[in-house]
């Protein structure tokens, strides 16, 4: 199916829903905001988008969207976190942890890099084919630590695995979203 023809859900319960808009329409796909469950059932794919990871994960709890984003990535449709949307796929959570879906075996540390005024920006290091040179941008960052056996590591700053990929499911620390480089989310439409 090409990219144009490729519906993505972005979580609009909170975060960065416009920006991934965006990016995703550069990537070729089109992007659709999920509020609600059945939403999910058109989508080609799907976006958890950087925010407020506490307050994404009550937004989950109160729309009964734990089981149906398990769901989806479970029937194999592509899905990607990035920042706050990263810690929600993790395993299991550490500094103030919050509920997660558990879809990408590694452990995310919240806030790891520091506060807002300690945002940074950075060029990717031993990258998969296909990433290098990729600018990344941090903002109130997790780390994510103890990858399990089956996640690839895509991209690295500072030796911390900042891009990682599971099966179906990756995750990045940073926001693709706030660069013109569309090649993370074309990596979802692929």
């Amino acid at each position: 199916m090409p990219a144009a023809s490729k519906s993505v859900g972005i979580l609009a319960l909170q975060g960065d829903v416009s920006a991934h808009a965006r990016a995703t329409l550069r990537a070729g796909g089109r992007p659709v905001p999920v509020r609600h469950r059945g939403e999910l059932a058109a989508l080609d794919a799907l976006i958890l988008p950087g925010g407020e990871s506490t307050t994404i994960a009550k937004g989950l709890v109160r729309q009964d969207l734990f089981e149906p984003l398990q769901a989806f990535a479970a029937a194999g449709k592509p899905v990607l976190g990035t920042c706050a949307g990263a810690v929600l796929l993790a395993r299991e959570v550490e500094n103030h942890p919050v509920p997660s879906l558990g879809l990408i075996d590694v452990v995310a540390v919240r806030n790891a890099y520091g506060t807002q005024v300690d945002s940074f920006a950075a060029v990717g290091e031993q990258p998969a084919p296909g990433l290098a040179e990729l600018r990344c941008v941090f903002i109130r960052a997790p780390q994510l630590r103890r990858p399990g056996e089956g996640v690839v590591v895509l991209l690295r700053v500072d030796g911390w695995p900042v891009f990682v990929r599971q099966g179906n499911v990756m995750a990045t620390t940073f926001h693709p979203e706030l660069t013109e480089d569309p090649r993370v989310h074309e990596l979802l439409l692929a």
